[in-house]
């Protein structure tokens, strides 16, 4: 069954944990005893209504302020679709939560307050959309019913944000409008907005095209570690182990080895379940090849012909994730695939505004939240792609050596 991931965002209280509440809630995705906890919960609270948010805001902190503060994931499923959903924060500090709860996404769900319109948030999320390569992107106008349901307002706020997306990189837009509290158009069409033609949020999830969305043509097979089972069954058997992340494989094929330029052909491809006639992405499998070749773990196996960019000065765009600013020409640990080496800022070239989409390139000091472009200079090669041919090879993270924590998520240019 296939497997949709996606995503929310929206300012504060456009009603992202709701909208997910009612998905989870009319779909029939929740079990009994959350449904009678969370109304329980609402009746204490003095709710007029049962909270359908607390269903994805676990922590205390979240129900006690209601709001959303760190990402929250669900899964449920329906006969046609797997879905993943990653519940993103609302407020300005927590755009870093946005990024990283949105980077795998096939999908993202902008929420507009009809009230309240196209607002910077707006901008902000849409600008991480773009950014992040997102291939779909859903803007449901909730709360229409606290305006009436009136069509006319539902139709300037779109006709604004296709201003707004002309000046992104936006390929597929939808928009719904939708009331998540009530219910209309999210699972069940809307009896009070009869003048709405399109498909409910439901039936969009489940029959948007994201076939495509994998890149099948660029073989880039990243490996992560080196199987040698030292068993007198398998004596000889040396493996390549890991993800697929873009591309198809079959034994046979020729290959190029990276770093090192040898080529060869594969000779089996083998999975838990036994080999297999394919490796395709995203799937995990270990490679063997006809010749004995020095591989370890950060090499990448690709096709002959059909190479990724090698190379240590790399542009890229950045999204600050740290706590103490970016440090122009400091030193920071990159992770690349399954490569990691040492590197440092060589150059900070312009920082974004994310409500405008202007660059300046007199303000170089970034701080947490903010998005830049950057020239990094690594101690050894990477194999890479542009993030937006390919968003596991072009996709990297800088981690502060002193901390270890991750600091910065950047998008290969």
């Amino acid at each position: 069954m296939e497997l949709l991931r996606f995503s929310t965002a929206g300012s504060v209280d456009d009603g992202k944990s709701t909208l997910i509440g009612r998905l989870l809630y009319d779909s029939k995705s929740i079990f009994e005893d959350q449904m009678d906890a969370i109304k329980s919960y609402s009746d204490k609270k003095g709710y007029e209504h049962v909270d359908l948010a607390l269903l994805t805001d676990g922590l205390r902190a979240e129900r006690e302020q209601g709001i959303t503060i760190d990402v929250a994931y669900r899964y449920f499923a329906t006969p046609k679709r797997k879905f993943i959903i990653a519940d993103t924060p609302g407020h300005i500090q927590y755009t870093r939560n946005m990024v990283t709860g949105s980077s795998n996404s096939n999908l993202s769900i902008i929420l507009i307050d009809a009230r309240n319109g196209i607002i910077e948030q707006t901008n902000r999320h849409s600008f991480i959309a773009s950014l992040l390569n997102i291939p779909h992107l859903v803007v449901c106008v909730n709360k229409m019913d606290l305006v009436d349901y009136s069509e006319a307002r539902f139709n300037e706020i779109v006709e604004g944000y296709k201003i707004l997306a002309s000046k992104l990189d936006i390929k597929d837009v939808h928009f719904i409008p939708i009331s998540a509290l009530k219910g209309d158009n999210v699972v069940d069409r809307s009896e009070t907005m009869k003048w709405y033609n399109g498909p409910t949020l439901m039936y969009l999830l489940e029959n948007v095209h994201i076939s495509s969305d994998l890149n099948h043509i660029d073989c880039r097979f990243p490996v992560q570690y080196v199987i040698r089972p030292q068993a007198q069954e398998y004596h000889d058997y040396r493996g390549f182990a890991g993800r697929v992340a873009s591309g198809i494989y079959k034994p046979g094929d020729r290959v190029l080895c990276l770093p090192s330029g040898f080529t060869t052909s594969i000779k089996s491809i083998d999975t838990f379940e036994g080999p297999v006639e394919e490796g395709f992405a995203p799937m995990s499998c270990t490679i063997t090849l006809a010749d004995e070749i020095d591989i370890s773990r950060g090499d990448m196996i690709v096709r002959e012909g059909n190479v990724p960019n090698v190379g240590q000065d790399i542009e890229m765009m950045m999204c600050w994730l740290g706590d103490s600013p970016m440090q122009a020409g400091g030193k920071y640990t990159i992770r690349h695939t399954s490569r990691e080496a040492k590197c440092l800022i060589k150059d900070i070239r312009y920082k974004v505004d994310v409500n405008t989409y202007h660059r300046n390139e007199e303000d170089k000091n970034i701080k947490m939240n903010d998005i830049c472009r950057v020239n990094v200079r690594t101690t050894v090669p990477l194999f890479y792609d542009s993030y937006r041919k390919n968003r596991i090879t072009g996709s990297v993270i800088l981690i502060d050596e002193a901390t270890n924590s991750t600091v910065g998520a950047g998008m290969i240019i």
